[in-house]
């Protein structure tokens, strides 16, 4: 079933300069979609215009066969839940005078009246808190510590905690990895997959690291120069029908 249909979109910034053009695809509901490119191919301006924090100039974006492009903030709140994000800096999206208790909090207090938690309960703010934590693998006493006595991969724990806190039917995961260690890395994106598995959860992740891509993706999509070159089952990758792109990429690979 489709979750996400994304259908001729563009962006351009001033000049005319085009970031993005007549990007078409469908996400579907509890798979994990990839999208590789070079750096600025692109995808993370994708990935702000489908969280409606950037404008398009046109093209259509539908959540669950409902557009959403042109909808007003007031329009979007009940569909703000439905699609959360990780990026790839965790300390630009926490607060770094919160308590992690706090930031984990927060989504959950804007969305509460609107919100029919099926895999997490809240009874106290302690007692949620626990839960969100223990399900990133993080311990406990963490809820009263603050952003910077963190460790990096720590703290992108606690980001995803953050994001599927109210159970969204999307996780937009923009390099979630790509500040980490090696070994940080692994164990996200081994926790990512967990997660969309235990949570029903969809991903579209964002990358450049086909390594990545392969651990975590059913599909994959090839973002060159404002342009989707290539869309393939993960199983095809090595394929002779391959866009030249795409093959650059393997080779590194």
């Amino acid at each position: 079933m489709t979750l996400l249909t994304v259908k001729d979109l563009s962006k351009s910034y001033k000049r005319g300069r085009p970031v993005f053009s007549n990007i078409s695809f469908d996400l579907h509901k509890g798979e994990c979609l990839a999208l590789v490119g070079e750096s600025g191919s692109g995808k993370s301006t994708l990935a702000r215009c489908l969280l409606r924090i950037e404008a398009t100039d046109h093209g259509s974006i539908f959540l669950n066969g409902k557009a959403i492009e042109k909808l007003s903030e007031r329009q979007l709140k009940p569909y703000r839940k439905k699609i959360q994000a990780v990026f790839q800096n965790p300390m630009a999206s926490l607060n770094p005078k919160l308590k992690i208790k706090d930031s984990l909090i927060d989504p959950y207090m804007q969305y509460k009246s609107e919100l029919r938690l099926a895999h997490f309960s809240y009874t106290s703010k302690d007692a949620y808190v626990k839960q969100l934590l223990e399900a990133v693998e993080l311990p406990v006493f963490l809820a009263d510590r603050y952003p910077h006595e963190l460790s990096g991969g720590q703290r992108q724990r606690v980001t995803i905690a953050r994001a599927i806190s109210i159970e969204p039917e999307l996780v937009l995961l923009d390099e979630p990895t790509a500040s980490l260690d090696v070994i940080s890395q692994n164990a996200v994106l081994q926790l990512l997959t967990e997660l969309r598995q235990n949570l029903n959860l969809s991903y579209l992740f964002i990358s450049h690291d086909l390594a990545a891509v392969n651990q975590m993706s059913q599909r994959t999509m090839v973002m060159k120069d404002g342009q989707i070159v290539d869309q393939f089952e993960q199983q095809h990758l090595f394929a002779d029908e391959r866009h030249p792109y795409t093959k650059e990429l393997v080779s590194i690979f």
